[in-house]
């Protein structure tokens, strides 16, 4: 069976450790009522996760607090899934430097949490003969920034890789470092990860007041109050109301909602490489991709918008999305169109990443504003982080027993039938497929649920294994998946939710 030897090196000793700790957390919130911590990192989107994950290699006690019921629930469950070269970003900025670091650190972080990426590469397309200078433009900043590899190609280049892109792109800067990867897996397990080497979650926790007195913040939730000696500010479209709470600032955070299209895995193979179209000063404009999960998605476009939970879609910018991507690749069949969805961006007002101590008080530490390429620099963010938090006092001494390695998740659509026949004589829930779509097992759902950071509830599921996500977007799997989460969760189906809340699925029995 081909599983990397190394990820299951988790020792007796490691797991008695973590073990240990959340009792010990436990026993203590429960004497107390107010947990103390070194760091509470309000946020669980892919930003706080990796600054939790870098924190939770010293010997320190940290939070993760999240309003929503699951992390990723915002920008990072809906975005383009692209692992950015770095030549887009102004030379200089803490964009164009993150960007590139962490895209260099990808692949092994990928490695490290069992995550799927790949590394595909990316074109910028031209279609006129005034675009190569603009492509140059960009292929001279990327060298800046310290992007290897790029190059400027011509149309027959162009349809040599790409066969089936638009006969009027002209030119492309050629970028092989860019990649893709699935935005809220990486987000899972990096607090997955986080939360194995002792580091706390708290889910459907909405800050409601910060205050600081006596060398300490008092993070009052309304399921009751943390206090720490500092604050990781990583609450993305509400970074700026985050701030407020500690005292004036001077950013502000406008939503801009992005709309896309996802595709049938029969067209997933319509294109090899990620393909952009010239940036404007909305973005990177109108993409076409294959995801790392084998669909095509196209988008987004760019609103800015005033309502900061507002994803809802229109015909008319669906429309325009297709009308735009079809000028890169026009033999997309869009009867394939599995669904439509909108994200939501962090814009900042700074036009940069807003990355620093507060000006207010240096113990909180605020990192906001992350728009694209912010997935990308996610892991050299939690390094940034770190290095800051250092500078303003934290003491960071080593944990000798941290583990980089997430458990294996076993994906039952990728292995053959020899590595399925020993998982299933392991385990007989694996033999049992419960999404036909995305070919997801019982075993799969279970061990989504039993992790540290696992599933509570439908959608929760749906990140982690893909059920739901196929063609008919859960029509088949849905009663199932929710009997295995009132079995395993130990709950009425009737209490199963969507996504936490007052999302309840069910009512009542009717036989």
């Amino acid at each position: 069976m081909n599983i990397n030897v190394r990820r299951l090196g988790v020792t007796l000793k490691q797991k008695l450790f973590s073990f240990c700790f959340r009792v010990a957390l436990f026993i203590l919130h429960f004497k107390e009522g107010t947990m103390d911590y070194d760091v509470v990192i309000v946020g669980a989107g892919v930003v706080g996760a990796f600054v939790a994950r870098e924190l939770s290699k010293y010997e320190l006690k940290i939070c993760i607090v999240e309003k929503e019921a699951d992390v990723a629930m915002g920008t990072s469950k809906a975005n383009s899934s692209i692992a950015h070269a770095g030549y887009d970003a102004e030379p200089g900025s803490l964009k164009a430097k993150l960007n590139v670091r962490g895209n260099e650190m990808m692949g092994l972080v990928c490695e490290e949490l069992d995550v799927p990426f790949k590394r595909i590469g990316s074109l910028v397309l031209g279609f006129e003969e005034e675009d190569r200078e603009r492509l140059i433009e960009l292929q001279q900043r990327g060298i800046k920034n310290g992007v290897k590899g790029l190059e400027i190609i011509t149309s027959d280049k162009i349809k040599e890789i790409e066969p089936n892109i638009s006969e009027n792109a002209k030119y492309a800067l050629y970028a092989p470092s860019a990649g893709i990867v699935c935005p809220y897996e990486l987000t899972i397990g990096a607090v997955e990860n986080a939360v194995d080497n002792g580091v706390e979650l708290r889910l459907e926790n909405k800050v409601q007041n910060i205050c600081f007195e006596d060398g300490k913040f008092t993070v009052t939730t309304d399921k009751g109050e943390l206090k720490c000696n500092y604050l990781i500010n990583a609450a993305g479209l509400y970074g700026d109301s985050i701030a407020e709470m500690v005292g004036k600032h001077s950013f502000t955070i406008t939503p801009r909602r992005g709309e896309y299209v996802l595709f049938d895995k029969n067209q997933g193979k319509i294109i090899k490489r990620v393909l952009f179209q010239l940036p404007t000063e909305k973005g990177k404009g109108i993409l076409v991709t294959p995801t790392v999960d084998g669909n095509l998605l196209i988008g987004p476009n760019a609103q800015d918008i005033d309502d900061r939970e507002d994803v809802s879609t229109s015909a008319k910018g669906i429309e325009g999305i297709i009308h735009d991507a079809r000028k890169s690749v026009p033999g997309f069949n869009v009867r394939e169109t599995i669904t439509s969805f909108a994200g939501l961006r962090a814009r900042p007002s700074t036009g940069d990443f807003i990355i620093e101590a507060s000006i207010v008080n240096p113990r909180l530490i605020n990192v906001v504003g992350i728009e694209s390429p912010g997935l990308t620099a996610a892991p050299a963010i939690g390094e940034y982080v770190v290095g800051i938090l250092n500078s303003q006092g934290l003491s960071l001494v080593d944990k000798s027993n941290f583990n980089p390695l997430r458990k294996p998740v076993v994906r039952f659509r990728e292995l053959s039938e020899e590595e399925l026949n020993v998982v299933i004589q392991k385990d007989p829930h694996f033999g049992r497929i419960v999404c036909r779509c995305e070919k997801v097992t019982e075993g799969e759902v279970v061990d989504c649920i039993k992790r540290s950071a696992g599933a509570r509830n439908l959608d929760g599921v749906k990140r982690r294994t893909r059920a739901g996500m196929g063609r008919c977007q859960g029509g088949f799997c849905t009663p199932r998946v929710v009997e295995i989460l009132s079995r395993e969760l130990g709950i009425p189906m009737e209490s199963v939710t969507k996504l936490g809340g007052d999302s309840k699925l069910l009512v009542g029995k009717t036989k």
